[in-house]
């Protein structure tokens, strides 16, 4: 049976590419976006519905049209540099909105959800530890804390009701589709990989580096990079898994989406260098507010729970698939 799928903030970088892989995989999409930060040509789907979380109506409405089984949870502000100068902006958008998505969900007896959360709600943890989901969250970050609000959320609403939820606390995505179908181009475009590759193309005239005095290795942050394409196979098997659980009870369950292995920045750089063939200027700023030195996933439970392996997560592979989108040639 082909199950109907509504996935919130599904015209986004992540969210877009789950789109694509719920269709190979015979879910029917259904996607609802304001559009705010995501594109509508990035929806490969004819079931689109814009309209805002706030508008209660408007979602149970299209869960009810579509008669949707589940929700995939996208829909947020993540920018953590942005989130300490605009709080405000971070909660009413990333909390208040879910708390409007979970009432329309619970009008219209809807009761499975995919919840996109961060390894930003680890915060600061020891250096050479690999985070695992039992951790307590200690968030550094207006960002972050608003992914850890929700989070509180979902295990009090689950224990109150029939709410099947998994939190999938996923580390920084990159790479592209592997047809160049799809890939990042946020605005303006704040991550990594894609700014370094912009350098690379000569779109930028360098690249800088956001603080070199961290305790690290080279002094530059790391973190682990998990493919775009193995994140959205993870938000489905995430949802599989909601669908083999008992359907009176109640279930909340945090789970990382990593590889466990982690690079600095100028390890990343480097890396970009040997895959495009291009040399370019690398400056040092001063660090960005609320930036972890060190964010690394125990990727343990996801491989037991959700039997899920990144495929396609090694650095280069997602910088070769990320410089390949940006390489396309131009539609029309």
């Amino acid at each position: 049976m082909t199950r109907n799928v509504l996935v919130v903030g599904g015209a986004g970088f992540i969210g877009s590419h789950t789109v694509l892989e719920l269709m190979e995989q015979d879910f029917n999409p259904v996607v609802y976006d304001n559009l705010s930060s995501g594109y509508r040509d990035a929806v490969l789907t004819g079931n689109f519905v814009e309209g805002e979380l706030e508008d209660k109506d408007r979602l149970v409405e299209t869960i009810l049209k579509f008669d949707i089984s589940s929700v995939i949870h996208f829909a947020a502000l993540i920018e953590a540099g942005e989130s300490v100068l605009e709080p405000l902006r971070f909660y009413r958008n990333n909390v208040a909105s879910t708390v409007s998505l979970l009432e329309a969900m619970q009008s219209a007896g809807l009761n499975r959800l995919v919840f996109s959360s961060t390894a930003a709600v680890y915060g600061n943890q020891s250096s050479d530890q690999l985070l695992h989901e039992s951790l307590a969250m200690s968030p550094v970050n207006p960002y972050g804390r608003t992914k850890a609000a929700v989070e509180a959320l979902l295990q009090d609403v689950a224990d109150s009701s029939a709410l099947k939820t998994v939190a999938l606390r996923y580390f920084n995505a990159g790479g592209a589709d592997s047809q160049a179908r799809l890939g990042e181009r946020h605005d303006p475009e704040t991550h990594l990989i894609p700014l370094v590759l912009q350098t690379a193309a000569g779109r930028r005239e360098q690249f800088s580096i956001f603080g070199d005095d961290y305790p690290t290795t080279d002094g530059t942050c790391i973190r682990d990079y998990v493919h775009v394409t193995d994140l959205a196979k993870g938000h489905i098997a995430a949802l599989k898994h909601l669908f083999s659980l008992d359907d009176d009870d109640g279930f909340y369950q945090p789970i990382n989406l990593g590889t466990g292995k982690g690079f600095s920045v100028r390890e990343v750089i480097e890396a970009v260098r040997k895959v495009t063939g291009e040399d370019f200027e690398v400056g040092v700023s001063d660090r960005r507010p609320g930036d972890p030195a060190q964010l690394v996933s125990d990727p343990g439970r996801a491989r037991e729970i959700l039997r899920w392996q990144p495929e396609r997560s090694s650095l280069y592979t997602i910088i070769e698939d990320a410089w390949r989108y940006m390489r396309r040639p131009a539609p029309g």
